[in-house]
């Protein structure tokens, strides 16, 4: 799996095993996710964080395993945020 965050000040390139996807998760630093939130409709805003993510993703490990090459999360924001998970 290969993990890519960007911002205006923070550039994060990654490749993780499936396995370690919740510790992975851990390491992204809060204000990813701040940023995220910012351009989330009200209704769902609450739902974006790492406890959340990484939940789903563990939930998900046998799923991940089987797609790989897919792009699971692709987020580009209007002010250069950008976020991209492929399996």
């Amino acid at each position: 799996m290969k993990v890519k965050i960007r911002t205006k000040d923070f550039r994060f390139s990654m490749p993780v095993p499936v396995s370690m996807i919740g510790f992975v998760v851990k390491m992204i630093p809060d204000r990813v996710f701040e940023d995220i939130r910012v351009h989330t409709p009200d209704p769902y805003r609450c739902l974006i964080t790492k406890d959340n993510i990484s939940m789903i993703l563990s939930e998900c490990l046998d799923i991940l395993r089987e797609n790989k090459g897919l792009e699971a999360v692709h987020v580009e924001a209007a002010d250069g945020t950008f976020v991209s998970i492929k399996l």
